[in-house]
């Protein structure tokens, strides 16, 4: 296991695949409770994900910016996750076209039901979450 400060070209290659990621974001009293996510990796090593503006994750970020965020390889590969946490930012600018980006990598968008789903995501403002790693953690065997 490593641990640094940015993403790898290696964690990029890793997650550039369409995996799931598992989002905590710090605040609130009840313990941390992770949810899978789409996201994206920047060429410059941040991972971005979009979200609607009244969700609860979107409120607790603008209490307390931190948050983790890990994606771990299927079961039956070998063992590799990355682990970033950091600081986040929250805009709007980008978020739609993340968000349609993203559901071509999650989904066959040639399937007229999904098309579908991705037109209705679209008529929603989401909001754009950009996580600033501050420490990166890495195993692959």
């Amino acid at each position: 296991m490593s641990n640094d400060k940015q993403l790898t070209a290696e964690d990029l290659e890793f997650l550039g695949r369409p995996l799931y990621g598992f989002l905590t974001v710090a605040g609130g009293p009840q313990p941390s409770q992770p949810r899978p996510v789409w996201f994206e990796a920047t060429a410059d090593g941040k991972i971005q994900l979009t979200t609607e503006p009244d969700a609860l994750k979107v409120r607790r970020l603008r209490r307390d910016p931190r948050a983790t965020f890990v994606v771990a390889s299927p079961v039956g590969e070998r063992e590799h996750w990355v682990s970033v946490a950091g600081s986040t930012t929250i805009d709007s600018e980008g978020a739609q076209e993340l968000t349609a980006r993203m559901a071509g990598r999650y989904w066959d968008l040639n399937d007229q039901a999904r098309a579908d789903q991705l037109a209705q995501m679209l008529t929603i403002d989401n909001l754009r979450v950009v996580i600033h790693p501050e420490s990166v953690r890495r195993l692959a065997i």
